[in-house]
């Protein structure tokens, strides 16, 4: 019996022509793609240093905070400044540094541990935000105080990130808290304002916010940071890793290179 071939013709696939992306659409995605990549050496270390981090501890008053040997970070500002936002974006992590859903409502003191291959050597500490007007005035100042107390007294803190909305400026909070460590500062405590959300301005709006922050700061570098643009992301990393990472002082160097002295021959 001989079967006859099929009757039903094969179909054929249409070679799928697909819309070439237009060239502004491929620019921006390739500059998009190029801001997740470290552009630097430099980066590429403070970002990977900052990758490690991992929660350490929660304390909600001083005295519960672990006595450290290690530089310490703090990041400061009002409720709904984007701390958490910014941490999360720093380390490459998401949903490291919680925000509460209740703004005012985190009322801890966050550590996370950063060190390379196990060995922890500086800190991350998230404060709790301030200035929400739902939050009953005895936790205000009962955090205020503790707030203030830290940034005084706490020995191994190394630097302090500011941060705020730039729509808004300094708020009176912000400008007492700047005041608190301005001692510090005169001692040698870093500080940088962070002027999050950047990304809602426009570039005349920007240049104006970062003008009228930096005389309210009085010294000290205030930069743009986006989140979702990555805006500033590859500088603060650097900021922070050289930081806890100082170089060594030209003068501990010279002693450092110099020869021994050699013994007197007689």
């Amino acid at each position: 019996m001989s079967i006859s071939p099929r009757s039903t013709p094969i179909k054929t696939q249409k070679p799928s022509h697909k819309r070439p992306i237009p060239k502004v659409a491929a620019a921006k995605m390739a500059a998009a793609l190029a801001a997740q990549v470290p552009q630097s050496a430099e980066a590429k270390i403070a970002m990977g240093w900052l990758h490690t981090a991992k929660f350490l501890t929660t304390a909600p008053e001083l005295k519960h905070l672990p006595p450290l040997d290690v530089p310490e970070i703090a990041f400061v500002g009002r409720s709904n400044a984007g701390k958490s936002t910014c941490i999360n974006t720093l380390t490459q992590i998401n949903r490291l540094a919680f925000a509460s859903k209740t703004p005012g409502r985190t009322q801890s003191i966050n550590l996370f541990s950063l060190g390379k291959q196990g060995v922890m050597d500086a800190v991350l500490a998230d404060l709790p935000g301030y200035g929400y007007a739902a939050v009953p005035k005895a936790a205000k100042a009962r955090w205020q105080q503790v707030m203030g107390n830290y940034l005084q007294t706490r020995d191994t803190l190394r630097g302090v990130v500011l941060l705020c909305d730039p729509r808004h400026g300094l708020t009176e909070l912000d400008e007492i808290l700047l005041d608190v460590i301005r001692p510090r500062v005169g001692e040698g405590l870093k500080f940088l304002v962070l002027l999050t959300k950047s990304d809602k301005l426009n570039k005349t709006e920007a240049a104006r916010a970062l003008s009228i922050v930096r005389l309210q700061a009085g010294g000290g570098d205030v930069k743009l940071f986006s989140s979702l643009k990555r805006q500033g992301v590859e500088e603060v990393a650097q900021h922070l890793w050289q930081w806890a990472h100082p170089p060594v002082q030209d003068d501990q160097a010279a002693v450092a290179a110099a020869p021994a002295d050699e013994p007197d021959a007689g």
